[in-house]
């Protein structure tokens, strides 16, 4: 392990306890340096992806320096639900604001004495760290260590500091913000959505939205009546349906029409909602939808808050507390809630306020054989791999098999890109035993026995 890093991730976490101990941490049942940790981790599962390297070092990593134990199907669940949104690179860890309020009231210079620098040196030393222990260090993800921490000390030169973490500078007047990014429009994002395998009556489903929308604010500059409409969303389906990414692109999609003024998505589960004490489940609720203002709040499997009715479960609080804001906010965030169309249906006949509040439904099929093998084949151009015939016809009878057995364990979408994370385990472990003089078309080329391993 790296001593250096170490030391800095705890030196961190020592400025962190120091911090919560002053009333610049409001109370909270998540410790600041749990905080810190927990921001760490995203940055990792926002610099991790599918560069063809055994991820087995990226996990051991993970867990020896942040003490996060996880497998390859709960880190990418992770990474997909907490990184992927567009709006990561534009919002800095939150535990960076109350280690440059610190500084600010200690009239502490940007030096490598202040909390700001400490914490924004370790993130940067975390990255390098992390790029290098799989002895790949992918241009991408070096894009994605230089695009975070420039960002950080942009949101810190708005607050009056200047420079960058590399040198000793002290806080000058604020500088004016930057202008911000100019949203994509409706017809790139639509078209993007469009590009997704299958999924064609979601697509017919969220043209339709758009064309209410457009009708709508094209009724509104010229003066005439706007009849009321829910844009909150039930999104019912399987795992690994496509759910998050088309929620992703509908957050999109409002802030380009002007619906929304961030348009950014937060993820959330139960686990984001709910704490097993009395009063603390609004509060943590309540922080969630804050966070959500202006954006859109996406809810997985939101039918486990209405799951259990035991006296010791809070989940019905997480509901009203959402129910209340949905009210208070109507303009200001939007809700999707998404899970087994089944259960999503006990879910919302468990309130009259939740089965009022969303009147909008989107269904999202199980992906058919073909399909899967055509996101197979993507991921596959994606990547710059291919497969050999054997190979293709294996994954073919696979899938038609797995679609077939109406498994409980099926993951649709995500058990392809799991399916072949695992055959780049395999295909990189068979590589290495042939030396270092392989020839371009052996490291690109997935065999049947990669895929026979990936099951």
């Amino acid at each position: 392990m790296n001593t250096e890093l170490t030391a800095a991730i705890q030196a961190c976490y020592n400025e962190a306890d120091k911090i919560e101990a002053t009333n610049i941490y409001p109370a909270s049942d998540m410790k600041l340096r749990e905080m810190v940790q927990f921001d760490l981790l995203q940055f990792l599962a926002y610099l991790c992806f599918s560069d063809g390297a055994d991820m087995r070092a990226e996990l051991t990593f993970i867990k020896d320096y942040l003490n996060y134990d996880f497998d390859i199907e709960r880190l990418n669940k992770f990474k997909y639900r907490r990184t992927s949104s567009s709006s990561f690179l534009a919002n800095p860890p939150r535990s960076l604001s109350y280690f440059a309020q610190w500084d600010i009231r200690s009239m502490a210079t940007y030096s490598k004495t202040s909390k700001a620098f400490q914490l924004v040196h370790t993130f940067q030393l975390l990255g390098e760290t992390f790029i290098a222990c799989n002895s790949i260090s992918s241009p991408i993800e070096i894009g994605h260590l230089t695009g975070y921490v420039t960002m950080m000390e942009r949101y810190l030169r708005g607050l009056g500091f200047t420079g960058s973490h590399s040198k000793v500078v002290t806080p000058v007047a604020p500088v004016a913000p930057a202008e911000p990014e100019k949203p994509m429009d409706v017809e790139s994002i639509l078209e993007e959505l469009n590009s997704l395998t299958g999924l064609d009556s979601v697509k017919q489903d969220i043209q339709n939205l758009v064309n209410i929308i457009r009708v709508q604010k094209l009724r509104e500059a010229r003066g005439m009546k706007q009849p009321t409409i829910s844009l909150h969303m039930v999104f019912s389906g399987n795992p690994g349906t496509g759910k998050t990414t088309v929620a992703r692109l509908l957050a999109n999609i409002y802030k380009s029409l002007g619906v929304l003024p961030s348009g950014h998505l937060v993820e959330v589960d139960r686990s984001n909602l709910v704490v097993g004490y009395v009063g603390q489940t609004a509060t943590k609720t309540a922080q969630v939808i804050d966070e959500a203002l202006g954006g859109v709040l996406f809810i997985d499997e939101a039918y486990t808050l209405s799951a259990n009715k035991g006296e010791n479960d809070f989940g019905q609080e997480a509901i009203d507390t959402l129910l209340k804001a949905m009210e208070d906010h109507r303009d200001d965030f939007i809700v999707i809630v998404a899970g087994y169309p089944d259960l999503m249906e006990e879910f919302l006949n468990s309130n009259p306020g939740l089965r009022s509040r969303f009147n909008k439904y989107i269904f999202f099929a199980d992906y058919t054989p073909e399909e899967l093998i055509a996101i197979l084949q993507s991921m596959c151009e994606k990547q710059e791999y291919k497969m050999t015939e054997e190979a293709s016809t294996f994954a073919i009878d696979y899938f038609a098999k797995r679609v077939s057995e109406h498994s409980e364990t099926f993951a649709n979408a995500r058990e392809v890109r799991n399916f072949m994370e695992r055959a780049i385990a395999h295909q990189a472990s068979r590589i290495v035993t042939l030396g270092d003089d392989v020839a371009d078309e052996v490291l690109i080329t997935f065999e049947k026995s990669d895929f026979e391993a990936a099951i």
